[in-house]
């Protein structure tokens, strides 16, 4: 076992075991007090939301809470490993949602495999909730789990694994693309990996202007053709090629994007790329190929990866706190394309601004203090203007009341 095995043991097993609690937010020190919390006191706000259910936002904790749900068939990198092993995960999950953005989250695991059951359970919890984020669900059932639920829940659902990934992938590649000198709808892309993460990841950038004609898919079992017969969310990326393996489409590329396993890729592939060549290796915990080995062949290779202790981090919690703190606000119903690229937009802009912007800094720190207030107002106002929100937010207010949030979660 490893130390950070051993460290990461002892952190959840020390005080009270795991990384989360409830805490009350009114005083219950009298009798009176008492009587307001519970009966008789509590038919009040019952009766009131029972007149009218927007009421709930104002009486309960709905509007800030949100359902962190797995079924913990798609754990990090550990698997199918089920729900009651994906815990610990969805409790880290429930500890950034607080961390960053000062959102309340339960984590709920459900021991449930059938797709039509698990929508209807998830449909089922939604009184509780402001909003859902659905967790480590494997593919190809989280495209029909979360396009379902979008469609019964007044409420934002939202897929971090694919989206999360999408928006910071985005961002990264946004700014990599304007260092290189590049144009987003001329670069050709090469794309290791198939499932939620990068399907999600391709549909953005081409929603930021690359063009499907320009990208090239692998699976385990090569490029995706339209001789290979393919169905599904993969069929819509295959390409009338002679191509077979990665190494043949990387030939010319600009781009790579990892989101596969290790060792897919070699210094050869980064060989046959034009110079200047952008890489995102986000396997993790082990890159496709590490950055010191494409560095070796590439010196002024632009390199992304999903770890820590590397610069460029991709990583989901540069997001997913924010889009949802904004959609709580703003009383949002969904979270919409718009939101997700005012996001995008939002964190390409804090790195270009920052005057660590480098081929070593595309994106902001995970840290960032900006963060919260300097990218939440801009999702909150598309919100907005794309006809989602109940409430419209002040923009330049919005973000001073958010620096004062920020400042209490430090």
């Amino acid at each position: 076992m490893s130390t950070i095995e051993q460290k990461a043991l002892a952190y959840h097993r020390a005080g009270s075991a795991g990384k989360i609690a409830i805490e009350i937010t009114k005083s219950v020190s009298t009798q009176e007090d008492l009587a307001l919390a519970y009966s008789p006191g509590v038919a009040a706000p019952c009766v009131e939301i029972k007149r009218d259910p927007a009421k709930a936002y104002e009486y309960t904790a709905k509007g800030n809470l949100v359902g962190v749900i797995t079924n913990g068939s798609a754990v990090l990198g550990l698997g199918n490993i089920g729900a009651l092993a994906g815990k610990p995960v969805m409790e880290g999950k429930v500890v950034l949602f607080k961390k960053f953005a000062g959102i309340d989250a339960f984590d709920i695991e459900i021991d449930e495999s059938d797709p039509d059951k698990l929508v209807d359970i998830i449909a089922a919890l939604h009184p509780t909730f402001g909003g859902i984020n659905l967790e480590d669900i494997k593919a190809p059932e989280c495209f029909y789990i979360e396009r379902k639920l979008r469609e019964r829940l007044s409420i934002p659902v939202f897929h971090d694994d694919q989206h999360g990934t999408a928006i910071v992938v985005g961002a990264g590649m946004l700014n990599a693309i304007e260092m290189t000198g590049r144009d987003i709808s001329a670069v050709k892309i090469v794309c290791s990996g198939a499932g939620a993460a990068a399907i999600a990841c391709l549909e953005l950038l081409v929603d930021l202007g690359a063009k499907r004609t320009n990208i090239f898919v692998c699976d385990s079992k090569g490029v995706l053709t339209t001789a290979r017969n393919l169905d599904g969310e993969k069929a819509a990326w295959a390409q009338d090629t002679s191509a077979t393996t990665l190494s043949d489409v990387m030939e010319g590329a600009d781009v790579f994007l990892g989101v596969s396993g290790p060792g897919v890729l070699s210094q050869a592939d980064i060989v046959r790329m034009n110079p200047h060549p952008i890489v995102f290796t986000l396997a993790n915990p082990e890159p496709e190929l590490r950055p010191e080995l494409v560095r070796e062949v590439a010196p002024d290779a632009i390199i992304a990866t999903g770890r820590s202790d590397y610069p460029n981090q991709i990583n989901n919690a540069l997001c997913f706190p924010y889009l949802f703190r904004a959609a709580l606000d703003s009383g949002a119903t969904t979270i919409n394309q718009e939101m997700k690229r005012a996001c995008v937009v939002a964190l390409a802009d804090m790195a270009r601004s920052d005057a660590r912007f480098s081929k070593d800094y595309i994106v902001p720190g995970l840290l960032d203090p900006r963060l919260l207030s300097g990218v939440t107002p801009k999702i909150a106002t598309a919100a907005w203007r794309s006809g989602v929100a109940r409430k419209q937010l002040v923009e330049l207010e919005y973000a001073d009341d958010l620096k004062d949030l920020a400042e209490s979660l430090l």
